[in-house]
Parts: C-alpha cells; sequence; structure tokens
C-alpha cells in the first residue's frame, strides 16, 4: 500500500506573467490587499477577505497555486484525493485573528507589496504572499 503524492501546477508562461506583472500586477496587488484587509476587519466581510488573500501571488504575476494529490491503492481500488494540510485548531486560530492576525496581516501585506514592486524583490514578495494566509489566521496550505 504505497502512496504517490502528485504535485500539479498549470499556468501562463513566464512571458505572459513577466507582461501581466509589469502592466497591471504590482498595482493591482495593492488595490486586492487593500481591499482584503478592509473585508478582514469586519465581520461579515471574513471570507472575502481570507479568499482574496489566499490568490494575492496569482494576482501579482498569474502565478498558478500548486496543488498536491495523494494516491493511494487499496486492494484493487486505486483512490485519488487531494492532499491536506493539518491545521491547528479553529479557536486558536480565531483567538490568534482578533489578537495579532488582523493588524500584522496589513503590516505584512503592505511589506510584501512594498517588495514587490522591485523587481529584484518579486520572489521574496511571492513568499511573503503566500504565507499571508498563515500570518492573518494560522491556516497552512
Amino acid at each position: 500500500m504505497a502512496d504517490t503524492v502528485v504535485r500539479t501546477k498549470s499556468g501562463p508562461s513566464m512571458l505572459v506573467r513577466a507582461i501581466w506583472y509589469i502592466f497591471i500586477g504590482w498595482w493591482l496587488t495593492g488595490i486586492i490587499s487593500t481591499i482584503a484587509w478592509i473585508a478582514l476587519i469586519t465581520i461579515i466581510g471574513i471570507p472575502l477577505g481570507f479568499y482574496l488573500i489566499n490568490r494575492l501571488p496569482t494576482f501579482l504575476t498569474l502565478r498558478p497555486r500548486t496543488r498536491e494529490w495523494t494516491q493511494t491503492v487499496q486492494g484493487e481500488m486505486t483512490v485519488v484525493q487531494e492532499r491536506d494540510r493539518p491545521q491547528t485548531r479553529l479557536l486558536i486560530r480565531a483567538i490568534w485573528f482578533l489578537l495579532v492576525g488582523w493588524w500584522l496581516s496589513a503590516v505584512w501585506m503592505f511589506g510584501a507589496w512594498l517588495v514587490s514592486i522591485t523587481v529584484i524583490g518579486i520572489p521574496i514578495a511571492l513568499l511573503m504572499y503566500n504565507r499571508t494566509p498563515f500570518i492573518a489566521s494560522l491556516y497552512r496550505y
């Protein structure tokens, strides 16, 4: 019973992603970051805020999300399912968000945006945007 992990990534070419960043990505990400943070501080907007935060790298450079699939053979049946990371308990995540996440995510996203407007800082900005859900609510993906 061996598990096979398959990572998939599909998206536009590097040239298209670079053109997107130059003409649209750098300013759109700043606007989306602001909208996401404003949505986070309202109770009704929290789902929208986290939806936008999870897609910030895509808004910046059209970077596709990496998805992992686990394939397990059980007898004569093959089971394929998306792989999930273990998450911190929801109560702890909610307390973190209320005490730290809402303000630290604003500082973090602003810093990531500042780094992203320098061409050399784009890899660091992508890393920061990928960590934003964890900064805001300890969510791992």
